[in-house]
């Protein structure tokens, strides 16, 4: 094309010919400098080959434009010149749609543009309602909280709209609106899964004494009532008269329990959670008179009266103690008893700073014991002190005194060096067993093991519980074969392993011989007095055993008034001594099974 030239730089320009006519001119390609043709007929014109030196026209291309406003409505001027589909600030989306990088999109589902421009869903999440999510709930699901983001709340039915509120009440629906009982208002949680705690709720509690209030909205103020049948009102320190949130069996819950460890409920109604009763055996002298002292080193620290004027002062605890011989009349020497911080160079109290120490002999260790001082326990001292047995133990037992199977009877039934510790208690109204530890030596082991000479230690509990052996002795071994035999020397012959602190070796040299194997701990006895080396009937070495330590279990009903008697003595003769130790009484809510097992 001869004589063409070009007026001006810029996107588009005007061709002048002859006579200064024009024509339509080429359109300049700003992207690549080429020229794109123009189509005479419509002004319009693409190069559709992407050679800006050819004239490849296509008429698809939007108009010619120097502005959006020479653009149809939702057209805008782009940077070529033309009209195209678009949005920007002068020219709105319509229908409620968004201008995002010059389109129109829907931010309501868009997944690029959710809820504002360039908010992208993550991974596999679609927009739904302007907020990313997991899409619609399967069958059977809910989306509880209308929150797409957090995916369905529930496989079944939505419990409540999120922050919708109800009226509520947790108790007996009789007693709201009553005294001070009123109802409260719960809140369905932001899942719409539950209802939240009623807040704001008054329920009932125990009738508080001279408030002049109607605490447990029966419709009476300060009644003395004893709604659970416990035996203790509210007035007189019934603490839960009635199932409440911090107290579930009102019947166990009173002045009258003893604080059980770790339950996290007032037992015993004295304003404190889980607070054990403190020691009370601290500084106690060894031969103390006081025989309430003997219950307190046994770590019963509270006591009580048998028939107090006031019902609410009927409380667990130790309503007498005595010293007695074994049929319970006389008193024991005194050389027989005392209160030690241990026994021996390494036995000590299991609880508190003393434990109870009783024998046939002196009730001293080899390791400096005084008041008393030591007296060697083989061949022993005879203190002088004879009684009858326990006369009901020993009328259960057939007026036989249990022996071992295979051991020869006693010379005689008479007690000798007795010494019985006797204790009445009144058990807490949550309790139905106790448990001691007990510690029994003798030193008549090796040598008189199933010989005539058999030193008992029997526990009578005198209690209604009628799942305590009829004879009323817990101190027990039990064979596994349906019998039971007392605490003695004799249980080495039939009880292989109940003697745990002495040595192994040959035994019964002044019976009928034999072996025992079932020591384990020889250095328990060092200091003890028991292990001191002597000689008799062929036998020389260490002249004493001890069975370890033992629980000692028995059952009472709870509330009850009962005997409990702990008694040693010397059998068919005075010499050759025994010992028990006594320490650590522990109630328990639930029943025990009678007998001594290894601590």
């Amino acid at each position: 094309m001869m004589g063409r030239h070009w007026i001006g730089i810029g996107i588009a320009a005007t061709l002048v010919g002859c006579g200064g006519a024009t024509a339509p001119a080429d359109i300049l390609d700003s992207a690549t400098g080429g020229i794109v043709p123009i189509d005479p007929g419509t002004g319009t014109g693409t190069d559709t080959n992407g050679d800006t030196e050819d004239s490849n026209i296509s008429d698809s291309q939007g108009a010619e434009c120097f502005a959006d406003d020479e653009c149809a409505d939702g057209e805008i001027c782009n940077a070529q010149g033309s009209c195209v589909e678009g949005c920007n600030d002068d020219t709105p989306c319509a229908d409620g749609l968004v201008c995002c990088d010059e389109a129109c999109v829907d931010i309501l589902s868009s997944a690029e543009n959710c809820g504002s421009c360039g908010e992208a869903c993550e991974g596999e999440m679609s927009c739904v309602e302007a907020q990313c999510g997991l899409g619609e709930c399967p069958d059977g699901a809910n989306d509880c909280n209308g929150d797409a983001s957090d995916g369905c709340e529930t496989q079944g039915d939505c419990t409540c709209t999120p922050a919708e509120t109800q009226n509520c009440y947790s108790a007996d629906p009789a007693t709201q609106d009553v005294g001070a009982c009123v109802g409260g208002v719960q809140t369905c949680n932001d899942a719409g899964t539950a209802w939240g705690p009623c807040e704001g709720e008054v329920v009932p509690v125990s009738e508080l004494c001279g408030n002049m209030a109607d605490d447990n909205c029966d419709g009476a103020v300060d009644e003395d009532i004893d709604a659970d049948g416990d035996g203790f009102t509210t007035c007189g320190g019934d603490c839960c008269d009635t199932a409440g949130p911090n107290c579930s069996t009102p019947e166990l819950v009173n002045a009258g329990a003893f604080e059980v460890d770790g339950n996290m409920v007032d037992d015993d109604c004295d304003g404190m959670i889980d607070n054990p009763l403190p020691e009370c055996d601290a500084a106690l002298a060894s031969d103390s008179a006081d025989t309430l002292d003997y219950a307190r080193a046994l770590d019963l620290c509270q006591f009580t009266e048998e028939a107090p004027a006031n019902p609410e002062d009927a409380v667990w605890g130790v309503i007498e103690a005595e010293l007695l011989l074994a049929d319970d009349t006389g008193v024991p020497d005194p050389n027989s008893r005392s209160l030690r911080d241990g026994f021996g160079d390494n036995v000590t109290a299991q609880f508190g700073d003393r434990l109870v120490v009783l024998s046939t002999g002196h009730a001293a260790d080899n390791a400096g014991d005084t008041n008393p001082g030591f007296q060697a326990y083989q061949t022993g001292i005879n203190l002088g002190e004879t009684s009858a047995v326990p006369a009901d133990w020993f009328a259960a037992n057939g007026n036989n005194l249990p022996n071992a199977p295979g051991c020869p009877d006693p010379n005689n039934t008479t007690a000798f060096n007795p010494v019985n510790l006797h204790l009445r208690v009144r058990a807490p109204t949550n309790a139905n067993s106790f448990s001691v530890q007990m510690y029994f030596y003798s030193a008549e082991y090796p040598e008189y093991v199933c010989t005539a000479f058999n030193d008992f230690f029997i526990t009578l509990v005198d209690s209604t519980d009628p799942e305590n052996p009829a004879d009323q002795n817990i101190a027990i071994y039990d064979d596994g074969a349906g019998s039971t035999w007392p605490v003695g020397i004799n249980l080495v012959s039939a009880a292989d392993g109940l003697f745990t602190a002495c040595e192994n070796g040959g035994i019964a040299q002044c019976g009928s011989g034999g072996n025992y194997n079932g020591c384990v701990d020889p250095g328990a006895l060092d200091g003890t007095g028991f292990d001191i080396t002597a000689t008799a009937c062929g036998h020389t070495g260490r002249a004493g055993g001890g069975t370890g330590w033992l629980t000692l279990s028995g059952n009472v009903e709870p509330g009850e008034i009962f005997d409990v008697r702990f008694v040693i003595w010397d059998t068919s003769d005075g010499v050759w001594d025994s010992t028990v130790l006594l320490d650590n009484w522990v109630w328990s809510v639930d029943a025990s099974e009678p007998g001594v097992t290894p601590s």
